[in-house]
């Protein structure tokens, strides 16, 4: 069981139309340096766990979200993120 939802998130993220993830992932990790790998493997942890949880919730019928209203904020929150981010760098 743990296999075939680890090939179907496997699909999930590597899916071309899934580029949101990969997008999100990498201006979230923006800030940082190769240098500071834990940092961003904790960060990337964090996105998976949390992601798979939204997942598993909606799976198994726990929460309802309507999807236009997910997909509306995927790229609001890479937006805020990549916008935190330049607030950051400048402050530095």
């Amino acid at each position: 069981m743990f296999s075939d939802f680890f090939k179907l998130g496997l699909e999930h993220i590597l899916d071309p139309n899934g580029y949101d993830h990969i997008l999100f992932v990498t201006v979230l990790c923006a800030l940082y340096e190769p240098k500071q790998w834990k940092k961003i493997l904790i960060l990337v942890t964090a996105f998976t766990l949390g992601h798979s949880l939204t997942l598993a919730l909606a799976a198994l019928d726990l929460i309802h979200v309507n999807p236009s209203l997910i997909e509306w904020l995927i790229p609001v929150t890479i937006i805020i993120t990549g916008i935190f981010n330049i607030v950051s760098v400048k402050k530095h």
